[in-house]
């Protein structure tokens, strides 16, 4: 690896730390990174996953106020979390190369899609899974976040914008409440998933070691500074790149 191709991961690591910090979508740009320095697909992803993993505990702390989810919700979506992450990472160490260079694309479609649908999703109705939610309505939103575990232990990108929408879906209104728990099962996600790689040595450290000192650097400023940046704009640079990702994906897989 070149001092060039170094500093590249960097930035791409600090540009995408910074944009999960702020607006997710981070994976759409340390994912195509990796692959354009020719590090594997199955091992990009897992690369991308430890960085944004490390950004996401750089910036953790940011909501830490707005977590107001009490035990008995709380827990089943963790240990929902907990399992779909790691069946996921499982499913990626197993799945061949080219195989999933075929599904890729079709996941960042569908990312990118819940990206640009977020604000829409999150339109005003009463919450279902409140403190004082049923037991039935903790039980589905346990299992939808188990699919959106094994999505991100798959594959994760855009998958905050996944769990965003169907917090949304199940009745969440406030949006920093949403926040604080969609990060907390997001670290427990890719917590479980990074484990994994590191055990199956699914990581390219080299690479993956200039991206995870940027990716730190990034969420700990985007953390600091979310207030401070026009997040429109921000959400439409995520949803122009992860359209040019997707078309790039599919000119490349077929």
């Amino acid at each position: 690896m070149t001092l060039s191709q170094a500093i590249f991961l960097f930035v791409a690591g600090a540009f995408g730390g910074a944009l999960n910090s702020v607006a997710g979508g981070g994976s759409f740009i340390a994912f195509p990174a990796l692959l354009w320095v020719h590090v594997p697909p199955i091992e990009a992803n897992a690369t991308n996953t430890v960085a944004l993993w490390t950004a996401a505990a750089a910036s953790g702390g940011a909501y830490r106020r707005r977590l107001d989810v009490r035990g008995r919700v709380l827990i089943p979506l963790l240990l929902a979390s907990l399992a779909g992450g790691l069946l996921g990472a499982i499913l990626l160490l197993k799945t061949p190369a080219h195989t999933f260079m075929r599904v890729l694309p079709w996941l960042t479609l569908v990312a990118t899609l819940l990206f640009a649908a977020g604000r829409r999703l999150s339109s005003g109705r009463a919450s279902g899974i409140g403190n004082d939610a049923k037991g039935v309505a903790i039980l589905a939103a346990a299992v939808f976040q188990f699919g959106v575990g094994i999505y991100g232990g798959y594959f994760g990108g855009g998958m905050g914008i996944v769990m965003l929408a169907i917090l949304a879906a199940l009745g969440m209104t406030d949006i920093h409440a949403m926040n604080a728990l969609k990060a907390v099962m997001g670290f427990v996600i890719n917590g479980v998933a990074v484990v994994a790689f590191v055990i199956a040595g699914a990581i390219y450290w080299k690479q993956g070691t200039p991206m995870i000192l940027g990716a730190v650097a990034g969420g700990y400023l985007g953390a600091h500074y979310a207030q401070k940046l026009p997040q429109p704009c921000i959400r439409w640079f995520v949803i122009l790149v992860g359209i040019g990702m997707t078309i790039y994906f599919f000119c490349k897989a077929y």
